[in-house]
């Protein structure tokens, strides 16, 4: 029975650290946007990013972008409750999740007020990366219930299409590196409050 909680308890417990590191990067950034004119790294970075970006990296990357889309991760999340039967069984903790993330990434926008690189627009945090990872962080949480090769995949490519929607971002010129890094922790923070949550229910 001990074994039996214990084996319970640890994707809980691993959900936790995570969205507590999450929530702390998060909020580091955020303090770091407000309090300086530009975060240290992010002209770097931005420069670096763009000028090894080729044409075809480019275009690769504005399909790469959709995966980042609250229109399109909307209906994927119906087809993620089709997929995983323990999803199922929570449903209404997943879409909460897919629509209480967009809700506070756009508050956000609005209370800290920070443009984008070449707009006047509010773009800290991202809204692509805070999706990307708030959908595909619950992914790797749901994945726990597969075959363990499957699973290694899955995770391993839920965590490459957050990266590199993260990427897209700063490559298609909508965002400073800072505002792709707080959308993943934020979203990541959103993931990790639903898997626990859906653990708290078992």
């Amino acid at each position: 029975m001990v074994a039996g909680v214990a084996l319970r308890s640890h994707p809980r417990s691993r959900a936790l650290w995570v969205g507590l590191v999450s929530a702390g990067g998060f909020v580091a950034l955020a303090l770091a946007v407000i309090a300086l004119p530009l975060v240290p790294g992010d002209e770097v970075v931005r420069q670096w990013l763009l000028s090894v970006a080729s044409p075809p990296v480019v275009e690769a990357l504005r399909v790469i972008n959709y995966a980042g889309s609250w229109r399109l991760l909307l209906p994927a999340t119906l087809l993620m409750l089709l997929a995983f039967p323990r999803a199922r069984r929570r449903w209404w903790i997943w879409i909460g999740l897919m629509l209480a993330a967009p809700g506070v990434e756009g508050l956000m926008k609005i209370v800290i007020g920070r443009p984008r690189p070449e707009e006047a627009s509010m773009g800290f945090p991202s809204g692509h990366a805070t999706a990307a990872a708030a959908f595909f962080g619950v992914v790797i949480y749901l994945a726990g219930s597969l075959p363990v090769t499957v699973r290694v995949l899955v995770r391993v490519g839920a965590g490459l299409v957050i990266v590199l929607v993260a990427v897209a971002r700063v490559v298609l010129r909508a965002h400073w590196p800072s505002d792709a890094l707080a959308g993943i922790a934020l979203g990541l923070a959103f993931a990790s409050i639903a898997a626990m949550v859906a653990g708290l229910r078992k």
